[in-house]
């Protein structure tokens, strides 16, 4: 029995670094905090307790970690402070002696947040005045195969959609990644509770969910279902409007799956799949599972099934073993694809990876070139996508806006959109509404909407 009276009254105060996944458990957190008795600590105040979701994704997230770790502790003196997440799993050590850290919680231990909390805490109280810094600096943190907890997940913080983690994990180990470290080997919980939970986000209100995980496709590995089975049920879930999913490895999105989201009333047209890289030569490199054969069939398949479908594309820049030619193959390829958004992001050396073994190492000025070459490869597709609906009627499900501000929603192919604040009401938030598409907005970002109906 956890004793809550240590909770009582205290406030807390929370930061996330990183992935959708990410935000979605530390929402999941705060809930729980809210459970035990704290409450999020209003402007002005000073936080008892700080908790950060660290990223580890690239040397810079670990950087923007460690500033996020200092300044909260700069600005809540004398505050309890967590740290979870990749880095965390990671680097426990070195976040452990980072000034004004308590309490460093890796991949299997945050499952135990309240607990772990709990018992600390506790811990730091009986000093009785002491000062904090010498009462505790612990880490716990276990090897990659002891990972093996999964901490459920579904909330919306402070958004629209809720985030329902259905998966954790990665079994791929691509050569340039870390999350199988930080997150351990793929795993996940049944459908029959991912379901339950569902229901619940209908019950809270929720009219869409996002399925969020490492690698959502991979689904199964626990419990022996399927990735399609879940879909199945969770479209069967009376009261959520729209699904979506956060993003399929090319080699998981199978054509039993394209062929029921194209059928399906509630899986949107809505796809984002990793690509990384247009050159065959560097995706063997890369240790990916798949071929661009086999990615630009899928596109095809896709938009074959679903001519309106969105579709974004994960791609990795300036790796190592990514010549000039290879580059050049990558911009051809991605030219040559039928997708509306690319992510780009240059590559960042990981300690302990693989690619470091790749002797052909791209310079910084070329990584910096290359993205910015692909980002306006990516506005140019993604402008002529949202122009291409212009004059259509659609239905948006809006998000909560400011009171006189310009209010945003998206329709069920993800074109974002906004509604003017002479147009804007309360009561469309979380509403889906159908609309006439009008031009972009002047930043070129969203379509401009006039009101039809409520759906």
């Amino acid at each position: 029995m956890i004793d809550t009276s240590v909770f009582q009254g205290k406030k807390y105060a929370y930061y996330t670094l990183g992935c959708k996944l990410n935000f979605s458990e530390t929402s999941t957190f705060a809930s729980m905090l809210d459970e035990m008795g704290l409450r999020e600590v209003q402007e002005g105040e000073t936080a008892d307790l700080c908790l950060i979701n660290t990223c580890s994704v690239t040397e810079v997230a670990d950087h923007k970690c460690r500033q996020a770790i200092r300044r909260y502790a700069r600005n809540n003196p004398g505050a309890f402070v967590v740290v979870t997440g990749c880095y965390a799993q990671l680097e426990p050590e070195t976040v452990s002696k980072l000034k004004g850290v308590d309490l460093v919680l890796g991949a299997n231990e945050k499952a135990n947040l309240i607990q772990f909390l709990s018992e600390q805490w506790q811990q730091v109280m009986a000093t009785d005045g002491k000062k904090k810094a010498e009462a505790l600096h612990q880490h716990f943190s276990v090897k990659t195969k002891d990972i093996k907890t999964f901490a459920p997940s579904c909330s919306r913080g402070n958004r629209t959609r809720f985030f329902l983690k259905v998966q954790d994990g990665c079994d791929y180990f691509c050569t340039y990644c870390t999350i199988p470290f930080a997150r351990g080997f793929s795993r996940n919980p049944t459908i029959q509770s991912l379901v339950e939970q569902a229901r619940q986000a209908v019950a809270d209100g929720g009219k869409e969910i996002v399925l969020t995980g490492v690698n959502i496709g991979d689904f199964g590995k626990t419990t022996g279902e399927k990735f399609l089975d879940l879909v199945k049920s969770l479209d069967a879930v009376e009261g959520i409007e729209r699904y979506r999913i956060s993003s399929l490895e090319p080699d998981l999105l199978t054509d039993e799956l394209i062929v029921f989201c194209s059928q399906s009333r509630k899986f949107m047209p809505h796809f984002h799949i990793p690509l990384q890289s247009g050159s065959d030569e560097v995706l063997r490199l890369m240790h990916r599972h798949y071929d661009t054969a086999l990615f630009a069939d899928k596109i095809h398949r896709v938009k074959e099934l679903m001519p309106d479908a969105f579709i974004g594309v994960d791609v990795m820049v300036g790796c190592r073993g990514e010549t000039p030619e290879c580059f050049e193959q990558t911009y051809r390829f991605l030219q040559s694809l039928d997708v509306t958004q690319l992510h780009v992001f240059p590559y960042s050396e990981r300690p302990g990876t693989a690619a470091l073994k790749i002797p052909y190492v791209v310079n910084e000025a070329d990584k910096r070139e290359r993205c910015h070459r692909l980002l306006q490869l990516s506005d140019e597709k993604t402008q002529r996508f949202y122009a291409s609906f212009e004059g259509k009627e659609a239905v948006v499900l809006f998000e909560k806006n400011l009171h006189g501000r310009t209010m945003h929603g998206f329709t069920d192919n993800y074109i974002r959109v906004e509604l003017s604040p002479s147009q804007a009401k309360e009561e469309y938030n979380n509403r889906l509404v159908k609309v006439v598409l009008g031009p972009l907005n002047a930043k070129k970002t969203a379509l401009k909407v006039q009101l039809i109906q409520e759906h």
